[in-house]
């Protein structure tokens, strides 16, 4: 394979394959890497991320190179209708990560009048890595299942926040349904197979693909960049980290708030943003500038305080001109759990591009903010607050999507992601 060129699922277009009628969903390019291109990437395109487990996969698995992410809405009103989709989207999840079709490896077959089981465009990949991670959002404990008793608490609508601008299209949704993998084409094909098993029962509300982490969830992990350049996450919450993953990501984890929901035990809150970088403007700032919006320096990473990347941040020390080194307005400075009293949250972010904005004439891109915990309100609402009110990245960024979901523990082999709810 000729390593100049682009490979086949080095750029996926995803509009006209998954949606309900009536939806616009956009259309995504995803640069995908080709896996033959290291023996790095080639090994852990073979790889497999067991399904089944204590808690979800995807959240902190080493974060995959590539998203496509779902928001679905329920249009069934039967509760056992939403019990089987969940129980057959986990029986289909389980057989995926594994690399195999969905229905087993006869799945590509079946009867010559009928659709296959599986949709067949992974069929001859590796499992790369497979995640799907499922959630559920506030709107499902509504009437509709009888479900209203067993809302979590902390399973609220998110608040209007500083700065917002916010498409309703790209808002919330009943479910969510989060794949990672490290082939591009690995993940939409797990999406792409869920939604057409939920057919008839659920409807995708809105979809984001997403290419090149933005974040570290294992010490094994380069810290990766964003679109502005920078590096990103340097000082994320990773799996290794077990005791603040309990106290800050894991609910009913030792030192975490307490849990009002006994089903949501082992499991943790998702909160998804939708950030559109404002890269024209950026693209002007002079470096200097640059610098000071973020905290750190832009080639190495290290704080403005410091000379290393993982270099504490020396929020008190000041330059020669008495002037603090990291700006009062400087993005790390404002994020940092020294200033939020201590608080951490998980990140498991991916940039995105959904081409142009048609109105400006300017690139549709940025990051599409994934966070984890055990306390959305007092982690993410509390530093969002701040960093709209304060941040000076503000200026070059847009939000125009969010949503919250609360994602259950895992599941046992022959469990069900509905369990919980229906049991």
């Amino acid at each position: 394979m000729n390593a100049a060129r682009p490979s086949r699922r080095g750029v996926l277009t995803g509009a006209a394959v998954v949606g309900a009628a009536g939806v616009g969903v956009g259309v995504s390019a995803l640069a995908g890497r080709d896996t033959a291109t290291t023996t790095a990437t080639a090994a852990a395109a073979a790889s497999t991320v067991a399904f089944h487990g204590a808690r979800q996969a995807g959240i902190v698995t080493p974060a995959q190179e590539s998203l496509v992410f779902a928001a679905l809405d329920v249009t069934s009103r039967n509760p056992a209708d939403l019990a089987d989709v969940l129980q057959r989207w986990s029986e289909a999840t389980a057989t995926m990560t594994t690399g195999v079709p969905v229905g087993g490896p006869g799945g590509l077959g079946g009867a010559p009048g009928e659709p296959p089981q599986d949709t067949g465009e992974a069929h001859e990949l590796p499992a790369a890595n497979l995640t799907v991670t499922l959630g559920y959002g506030p709107s499902l404990f509504d009437e509709r299942f009888g479900l209203a008793e067993r809302r979590p608490a902390n399973l609220e609508e998110l608040p209007a926040l500083p700065g917002e601008q916010l498409d309703p299209t790209k808002c919330g949704g009943d479910l969510c349904l989060q794949a990672c993998a490290d082939d591009p084409q690995v993940a939409f094909h797990a999406i792409r197979n869920l939604v057409r098993i939920g057919r008839g029962v659920v409807t995708v509300r809105w979809m984001q693909l997403g290419f090149g982490r933005t974040s570290t969830t294992s010490s094994t992990q380069a810290t990766p960049r964003n679109l502005m350049g920078f590096k990103d996450g340097t000082a994320n919450l990773r799996a290794e980290d077990t005791a603040d993953l309990d106290r800050f990501v894991w609910v009913g984890g030792e030192g975490s708030p307490a849990v009002d929901q006994e089903w949501m035990r082992g499991g943790t809150y998702l909160v998804a943003r939708r950030i559109r970088m404002l890269i024209e403007s950026w693209d002007r700032a002079s470096l200097r500038e640059q610098e000071r919006v973020i905290g750190r320096a832009k080639v190495s990473g290290a704080p403005l305080s410091g000379t290393g990347e993982f270099d504490a941040l020396d929020l008190a020390k000041t330059s020669a001109t008495g002037k603090p080194a990291i700006d009062v307005a400087a993005h790390v400075r404002l994020a940092a759990p020294e200033t939020n009293g201590g608080m951490r949250m998980l990140r498991r972010g991916y940039s995105y591009t959904d081409g142009l904005d048609l109105a400006t004439g300017q690139l549709d891109a940025g990051l599409f903010f994934i966070v984890f915990g055990n306390d959305p309100a007092s982690q993410f609402v509390a530093v969002q607050r701040k960093l709209g009110a304060k941040d000076a990245l503000t200026e070059y960024l847009k939000h125009t999507g969010s949503a919250i979901f609360a994602c259950p523990p895992g599941i046992s082999a022959g469990g069900s992601w509905g369990e919980g709810l229906f049991t």
